[in-house]
């Protein structure tokens, strides 16, 4: 099996610098919903890894989290999308635990509980965490331009760290998979979509999210 590893906060729904807290919180991203229903009938599972310290930090319970992904799944169905898995790290980073990102312990665990080839997997998120729990489990992976991903993008840029593929948001990185799996992954590189009018925008003096 194969696998398409989703962030949820700036690549689904959009990241709120005081977390997502109820449902009413829970805002999709423009092309999010289109863009899951696109991968109906792929042979990808679609497993959401999301770091969610707001839990262990007393501000939400986990049933409320757990609520609010039931509910996103419910919306990505009626869209005509599948979401197969949600895993969700409630640790603080103070807790040194394995699963949250950049850790790649979620990925690995998805991998035993699923049988997911991890080398022929992708992932696509939005900060740079995401990216290094991706690359350190093998996948291919995205950096979308939404949520934190325009200012983590130009840090990267500015450090030469460039080891995934730029897409302007979740819409833009299912289509280039798609396209890439339908032509070959030497096909796209990852500084053809960073040259792209859009990525050359980025403003390379800026300073890091907090981390969720």
């Amino acid at each position: 099996m194969r696998a398409i590893f989703l962030d949820r906060d700036g690549v689904i729904c959009e990241n709120r610098a005081d977390h997502v807290k109820s449902w009413d919180e829970f805002r999709f991203l423009p092309g999010a919903l289109p863009a899951l229903a696109q991968l109906t009938g792929s042979e990808f599972a679609r497993i959401v890894i999301t770091n969610q310290a707001a839990i262990n930090r007393g501000i939400v319970p986990a049933s409320t989290v757990d609520g609010i992904h039931a509910r996103m799944i419910a919306e990505v169905e009626r869209a005509g999308g599948h979401i197969h898995r949600v895993m969700t790290c409630p640790h603080r980073p103070d807790e040194n635990c394995t699963c949250r990102k950049p850790k790649p312990g979620m990925l690995f665990q998805a991998a035993t509980d699923l049988g997911i080839d991890l080398s022929r997997s992708y992932l696509i998120g939005d900060a740079t965490t995401d990216i290094q729990a991706g690359l350190a489990a093998g996948c291919t992976c995205f950096m979308v331009l939404t949520g934190r991903g325009m200012k983590q993008s130009a840090m990267a840029l500015a450090r030469n760290e460039v080891s995934f593929r730029f897409a302007r948001d979740l819409q833009h990185a299912v289509e280039m998979i798609l396209y890439l799996e339908a032509f070959g992954r030497g096909h796209i590189t990852p500084f053809q979509t960073a040259r792209s009018p859009f990525a050359r925008s980025l403003a390379f003096s800026v300073r890091p999210s907090p981390a969720l």
